[in-house]
């Protein structure tokens, strides 16, 4: 396999370890913040143990990712108290809209035709997805969840810049950053039962530690627009989690959507693999 079809496959286990988040939160009884800080201050020990002490140039372009990664995990968590779980994460997957916009011009990549369609088709599939948990309530925290999707996509753009350097330092920083803002909140909450613990770990550990490693190598690889966009099968895959652990039966809309999603994902990649020609500069 050459390396562009290893960073797909490295983007889908991403998504996959991503997606199990959710189930994984709702075992934790915590302040959501506090777990947002912990989980970083974790996955960032694992991310040092796999690849080594980061390399803090202190670049603009490192420490945007660390900003963008932090705003990223930080913001989500917020939006997810202030607004409904299904707000929260549709409008974080906004985020391809942003790469389209913004990936010409800071990074060079052009924006088709095709992806285009992709996402429009994308973000009606999950908004389909999410018909039946979609709600008007909550304004400050849909402002939030805009905002964490400006964050996601801003993210993938920094570490796209550094494809030739070390993405991974930036999101070793942003995991540092988000354990400073939420050392307030693990302190004044007192600490977490050890069945809550265990959640931390494997929150800290698969779901953001390991999943992002694969992350930041996968992003050498692609564009910064199919960094977001193949990922965009997690929060499809979250209630797969929890129809397997506790039972809970997505509805009608919600099988229609996840299906128009992968369907759009998958035709995507096999389109540009059988007719667009590759022009993803990569390290060697």
């Amino acid at each position: 396999m050459n390396k562009t079809t290893n960073a797909v496959i490295f983007l889908i286990i991403t998504a996959i370890l991503w997606s199990t988040g959710g189930v994984l939160i709702k075992f934790i009884s915590w302040n959501p913040i506090a777990i947002a800080g912990m989980r970083s201050a974790i996955a960032s020990l694992i991310m040092i143990a796999v690849v080594g002490k980061p390399k803090l140039t202190w670049s603009r372009v490192q420490i945007g990712g660390a900003i963008a990664y932090m705003a990223t995990v930080v913001l989500f968590v917020l939006a997810t108290k202030l607004t409904s779980a299904a707000n929260a994460i549709l409008l974080q997957y906004t985020g391809p809209i942003y790469v389209a916009l913004f990936g010409r011009w800071y990074l060079g990549e052009r924006t088709s035709r095709l992806d285009w369609i992709t996402i429009g088709v994308v973000i009606a599939g999950m908004t389909l997805f999410f018909m039946d948990s979609l709600t008007v309530d909550g304004m400050l925290g849909n402002c939030i969840a805009i905002a964490s999707g400006v964050a996601f996509a801003w993210l993938a753009l920094f570490l796209r810049k550094q494809k030739a350097e070390r993405p991974e330092d930036s999101i070793i920083l942003g995991n540092w950053l988000a354990a400073l803002i939420a050392l307030p909140f693990m302190v004044s909450n007192g600490m977490p039962s050890i069945g809550s613990w265990m959640g931390l770990l494997l929150l800290g550990v698969v779901q953001l530690g390991l999943s992002y490693i694969l992350y930041a190598r996968a992003i050498r690889h692609v564009t910064a627009l199919e960094a977001l966009l193949i990922p965009v099968v997690e929060p499809i895959l979250n209630p797969v989690w929890a129809l397997l652990l506790i039972g809970e039966k997505p509805g009608k809309y919600a099988i229609i959507g996840g299906i128009i999603v992968l369907s759009a994902i998958t035709l995507r990649g096999i389109l540009v693999l059988k007719f667009q020609p590759r022009n993803v500069p990569t390290i060697q």
